[in-house]
């Protein structure tokens, strides 16, 4: 299977795949010449997106995951339909998870700038419940803090403060944590939010989508093997390695090296 995301954060989708289905071939593709994707225009991360996507269908892989949830909301629909292998994007889950937890219907979503811009959230959960009051907030902080050498220091704290007080002000029962970066400062989140607020994270519900697709489709492999997986980047290999790892939560021996005009050959 492919995975694909603007850098690291899609790892942690990754991760929960990898658990969730130690028996499946994974293939990850950091597209790091070009993250991050969060404040690009949307038409720019939809290309982006096309590129990567038949890029790693030449690669043979019999499923694509868009780990990236500003990719998601820019390029879902039209990757969907180039493609001729399944695609599953971090939102659909996301979405359906967080309108079968509430319970006043109102729901927050945290999320990167082109994520709220893009307003895809708010057309899933509102064609799921129509009652539904979703809040969005955009984060641009997160990323770059997350990804610094003190993710869990009292900046980052001050920060997912200043961006849940809206969303505790509205008393929302639900969180849609909208990045795949924020599974890595979890237990930030949950002292900020508290026991009563439910937290949806992208990795867990998409590795779930994943499985379930899988099944329904037939296209699982022997559960008795041992999967194996693959990293590419279109940056750095050595600061990928570095990075991911972090992301990941498992070493990561080898990353190649893809050049842009690669995928770009590709779509």
């Amino acid at each position: 299977m492919g995975v694909f995301d603007s850098g690291v954060g899609g790892l942690t989708v990754l991760h929960e795949c990898l658990v969730t289905m130690p028996h499946e071939d994974f293939v990850y593709l950091g597209d790091h010449a070009r993250l991050p994707y969060g404040p690009r225009p949307l038409d720019e991360v939809r290309q982006f997106a096309r590129e990567i996507g038949a890029y790693l269908q030449s690669q043979g892989v019999k499923l694509v995951v868009n780990a990236c949830n500003t990719a998601t909301s820019a390029a879902l629909p039209q990757l969907q339909e180039d493609l001729d292998v399944p695609v599953v994007g971090v939102i659909t889950p996301e979405a359906h998870a967080a309108v079968q937890a509430t319970r006043n219907r109102r729901i927050g979503l945290l999320a990167t700038e082109g994520t709220v811009a893009a307003g895809r959230y708010a057309e899933l959960v509102h064609a799921l419940d129509a009652g539904v009051r979703l809040l969005p907030v955009a984060c641009p902080r997160l990323v770059p803090l997350i990804e610094s050498a003190d993710p869990f220091g009292a900046e980052t704290t001050e920060a997912v403060r200043e961006y849940a007080a809206a969303l505790k002000d509205a008393e929302v029962d639900t969180v849609i944590l909208g990045c795949t970066h924020y599974p890595l400062i979890r237990p930030i989140f949950q002292r900020v939010f508290g026991r009563d607020v439910t937290l949806v994270f992208s990795a867990e519900e998409t590795a779930r989508e994943v499985a379930e697709t899988l099944a329904r489709k037939g296209y699982e492999n022997d559960a008795r093997r041992e999967g194996s997986y693959r990293f590419l980047t279109t940056g750095d290999p050595d600061a990928f390695r570095e990075m991911g790892a972090r992301f990941l939560q498992l070493p990561i021996a080898e990353v190649e090296h893809v050049e842009l005009a690669a995928l770009g050959a590709a779509a």
